[in-house]
């Protein structure tokens, strides 16, 4: 009919592509139910705004730059003996950003700090927060980069803004007093306003050791630990046990027939 070809040429024009995909379905809906026009217009909004935040969650993820997306759902939490279960849950709620608090993940290699670190992030932007993961070593080429086309200021501007900034494989190795200034830069910029969650596989008492100041390290260090969940992780790394139990699955137990 002319008046639908009308409608659906207005609702593009509008940019209503969640009314127009679900348009069809709610008008029998209303026929069906005797719903009155006021509802039917309010489940077409409705229709409208979970299309537009489901978009707005998959550009999210997209501009985080997270590599492999990793989520809670696909943690298993048994294969990490001492896990305090109960803090992760809590913290994928995302409550921490809101209160401005840091997350540190520790432990050896494998032990899952990446995948958690990634899962809350993703948890985060499936609630609509900005994210920015980093490696601790791409975070310095970047900024290193940037610096070199007068883009620096911008970067970090961008980094301190987001609000949860995720910096995976913190203190890998020793850095110079400019990687360590900029990054106290960072640091200091989203100190009491935004999140921050890192990994390392080094024990907190040798974060010292990655800067070449001091007093630089104290003023970073202080400001990351100061009002943060610290997780450790131990036991053995998990890509071992799953690559074990890959090569040699548990044996079926065989059914004994009466």
């Amino acid at each position: 009919m002319e008046s639908d070809v009308h409608l659906r040429t207005q609702l593009r024009q509008l940019k209503l592509s969640g009314i127009t995909e679900s348009l069809e379905a709610r008008i029998l809906e209303c026929r069906q139910n005797d719903i009155d026009y006021k509802s039917f217009l309010s489940l077409l909004l409705s229709d409208e705004i979970e299309l537009r935040f489901a978009r707005r969650v998959e550009r999210l993820i997209k501009q985080a730059a997270f590599g492999s997306e990793k989520t809670l759902e696909g943690f298993d939490m048994t294969l990490t003996p001492g896990l305090n279960k109960t803090l992760v849950r809590e913290l994928s709620t995302c409550a921490f950003i809101a209160r401005a608090e840091a997350v540190l993940l520790t432990g050896p290699p494998g032990t899952g700090k990446t995948h958690l670190a990634k899962a809350f992030g993703h948890a985060a932007c499936r609630k609509g927060h900005t994210v920015s993961f980093y490696k601790f070593n791409a975070l310095f080429t970047q900024l290193g980069r940037a610096n070199r086309v007068d883009r620096l200021d911008s970067l970090i501007d961008k980094l301190a803004k987001a609000d949860l900034f995720i910096l995976d494989d913190f203190a890998f190795r020793r850095i110079d007093q400019q990687s360590s200034e900029w990054l106290y830069d960072i640091v200091d910029r989203r100190y009491g306003l935004r999140s921050i969650v890192l990994t390392s596989n080094r024990a907190m008492s040798d974060w010292m050791e990655v800067f070449p100041d001091p007093v630089i390290a104290g003023a970073v260090l202080d400001r990351l630990t100061h009002h943060a969940h610290h997780i450790q992780l131990t036991g053995e790394s998990v890509r071992k046990k799953l690559g074990r139990a890959a090569v040699n699955p548990p044996l079926e137990r065989e059914e004994n027939v009466n």
